[in-house]
């Protein structure tokens, strides 16, 4: 008598299989090679690129550089404003998730709490918006990109997969674009403003500062100022 399937042999299972196991392996296979690939190799292009160049039937504009070739007024100006504890963390800064915690119950707005690390996983393994189940992803593959990579990795390759303009990513690109000049040659009256816009690089200019961002510029390089010995030790060569 002939044996029946298994349950993994069942067309249900199989099906299951398919929609859901292959994807998932795919998945986590591009997450292990681009981890061992991208700790030595800037990245070619992140989904965000590949999405805006469709999206705009066009190539976006992204010139991959050495962060030897990224004037620090940029690298300070970016730790200061996006992740002032990029040195001392690792990979998740539960200090700024409990104050924004705090800030939410005492004013009911919640504030971002997403480090550097977290954004460049974000960027490079899944993708672009909201949503709790990427927020879950986020925290275990920051912790996992901290362990791997050093920081003077993430940090470069934040500043050239950063979006600085609707299809304009990294810091030479959009010095190129807003400044007409090289990365290596930013002022750090120009790297704040271009760190000014990061929040939502599609609606400011930094060529073109608002007022606000004008003023926010300015919060910036004072924070730079304020900036430790250990805040910016890791990023020295």
């Amino acid at each position: 008598m002939a044996k029946s399937p298994s349950r993994w042999q069942k067309p249900g299972w199989r099906f299951l299989r398919r929609l859901v196991l292959w994807p998932l392996l795919a998945v986590i296979t591009y997450w292990v090679l681009a981890l061992a690939l991208y700790r030595s190799v800037l990245p070619p292009a992140t989904p965000l690129m590949i999405i805006r160049s469709i999206a705009a039937k066009d190539l976006v504009s992204y010139r991959p550089t050495p962060l030897t070739d990224i004037n620090n007024n940029l690298t300070k100006a970016v730790i200061a404003s996006e992740d002032a504890r990029f040195c001392l963390h690792d990979g998740i800064d539960f200090n700024a998730i409990s104050d924004a915690l705090e800030d939410y119950e005492q004013r009911g707005r919640l504030r971002g709490a997403s480090t550097i690390t977290m954004q460049v996983s974000r960027n490079i393994f899944l993708w672009n918006g909201g949503g709790a189940f990427r927020k879950i992803l986020e925290v275990p593959l920051a912790l996992l990109l901290d362990a791997v990579w050093s920081k003077r990795r993430i940090i470069e390759v934040y500043l050239n997969i950063a979006e600085w303009g609707d299809g304009t990513f990294g810091a030479e690109a959009a010095t190129k674009r807003y400044f007409q000049k090289s990365a290596k040659n930013l002022t750090a009256a120009e790297a704040s403003r271009l760190t000014a816009i990061l929040p939502n690089p599609i609606r400011w200019n930094a060529a073109r500062p608002t007022r606000y961002i004008q003023s926010r510029s300015t919060v910036i390089q004072r924070r730079i100022s304020q900036l430790n010995k250990s805040q910016i030790s890791c990023i020295n060569p």
